[in-house]
């Protein structure tokens, strides 16, 4: 139990944006208010322009996102967007955990899109290692993340639908994307923060019959992506609320960073997978869609045909899959063991704790040290950027030889594209707001990380 003890921080006279703090028996504890919430609402007092707080809680911000508006009448003449709330300390927390355990806390940033910052943050990994992924692998990576891109996409059309108003949207998508996340169960056990993606390669082979069940997908996947477009693409509210709306030129696009499919609706065909490929990418035959648009209703038939797409490379990889390990045979490095499952399903079966326990001692205890321990990184930085459904995403990780990185930090898509916010929505209506943000498609769990 912690006793206030009452203090003066000077501080907090020197800084009035200070955060107030006392002490207690535990440490410091401070008091994080809203900001300049007050000097803003005075600043507006005698106008005719409102200030409107809108989220974290509002159903149609994308998110746990905050937004003060600064609106005359029905026109938003100020943008400013608040964050932080589904701040989780990731990327610190891989500091205190082995490589290999990291990999568990990244999937978790962009839970839409786990599979994509697993594979940057295995991908910098090995660089530092300087080993190279079996072809094998490489192909699952690359099949595992184009299923998530259709899954993520559905997602932003989903909810972008529900945000508008376009309920069936809304039940289509989210009803399209229970197929993809049948099937990632199916080849990696769970549906969603999967760490499947291990540095060195992938925890496990694909199951039996998972190439039927990828082609069988597929072809569920091309009868019903048509039906966004019956649906949606030519509804004429839906344009209504779309065409002309968030607009952003490419000129805008590449001083603010942005990336993915905002900045290929402004006519840049950048995609990290054909401009600077990884995992065997220049090997698959598939298109980079782009539009001059630069508006919503642009983003939205670019996603649509984005899955179009990731359907050619996955049936591609189907093809491409040949027998071969899916683990580099380093057995410093590969990690966890190969074990055998229990007849009951879960836990080691029998005859591999026989193994490992009465044959051989030398490699119970090189077991025990390289998943307690983790293995040693030499020491250096290495930064690898992929493209992810929302554009860019890099992980930047610092090694100073030791069995845990020094630091990690990632490259989010969703926190750089949330900048173009305010360009996007003022000199707007407050119900183009909505529509703006959801043609950027943030997901604040990578966003705040």
């Amino acid at each position: 139990m912690s006793t206030d003890v009452p203090t003066t921080d000077a501080t907090e006279a020197a800084d009035p944006y200070a955060a107030s703090s006392r002490q207690t028996t535990e440490g410091t504890v401070y008091t994080v208010t809203g900001g300049d919430w007050d000097e803003l609402v005075d600043s507006s007092t005698g106008d005719e322009r409102i200030v409107i707080n809108m989220g974290p809680q509002h159903p149609s911000t994308h998110g746990v996102l905050r937004l003060v508006l600064e609106i005359s009448g029905e026109t938003v003449t100020d943008v400013r967007l608040v964050i932080g709330y589904l701040h989780t300390g990731i990327e610190k927390n891989c500091e205190y955990r082995t490589w290999t355990q990291g990999v568990t806390f990244v999937t978790r940033a962009d839970y839409l899109a786990p599979l994509f910052t697993e594979t940057a943050y295995c991908m910098s990994t090995e660089r530092l290692l300087g080993i190279e992924v079996p072809t094998r692998a490489q192909v699952i990576r690359v099949l595992l993340m184009e299923i998530n891109r259709i899954g993520s996409h559905l997602v932003a059309l989903a909810t972008g639908g529900m945000e508008l108003g376009a309920l069936t949207g809304m039940t289509n998508g989210f009803r399209e994307r229970e197929e993809v996340l049948h099937l990632l169960e199916f080849l990696t056990g769970l549906r969603m923060n999967h760490a499947f993606i291990r540095p060195g390669g992938v925890v496990q082979d694909l199951p039996d019959g998972a190439e039927k069940r990828i082609l069988e997908f597929c072809d569920v996947m091309d009868s019903r992506l048509p039906g966004f477009h019956q649906l949606l693409t030519g509804n004429a509210i839906w344009q209504q609320r779309l065409v002309g709306i968030g607009y952003l030129p490419l000129d805008g696009c590449l001083s603010l960073g942005v990336t993915g499919p905002i900045l290929r609706s402004a006519g840049l065909a950048w995609d990290l997978r054909k401009v600077d490929p990884y995992l065997g990418y220049d090997q698959y035959d598939f298109e980079v869609p782009t539009d001059n648009a630069a508006d919503s209703f642009a983003r939205y038939k670019l996603r649509v045909e984005e899955m179009h797409q990731s359907l050619r490379i996955i049936r591609q990889c189907v093809e491409a899959l040949e027998p071969g390990p899916v683990m580099v045979q380093d057995a410093k490095i590969a990690w966890p063991a190969k074990l055998s499952i229990g007849a009951d399903g879960m836990g080691n079966s029998l005859e591999h704790v026989r193994q490992i326990m009465g044959q051989s001692m030398e490699s119970l205890i090189h077991h025990f040290k390289l998943v307690t321990e983790g293995f040693k990184v030499p020491p250096g930085q290495a930064y690898v950027p992929i493209e992810s459904p929302r554009g860019e995403l890099g992980a930047h990780l610092v090694s100073d030889g030791g069995t845990r990185p020094l630091r990690v930090h990632l490259r989010e898509p969703s926190f750089v594209n949330l900048q173009a916010a305010p360009a996007m929505c003022e000199g707007g209506m407050v119900s183009d707001v909505i529509a703006a943000l959801a043609s950027l498609d943030p997901v604040m769990g990578g966003c705040d990380r």
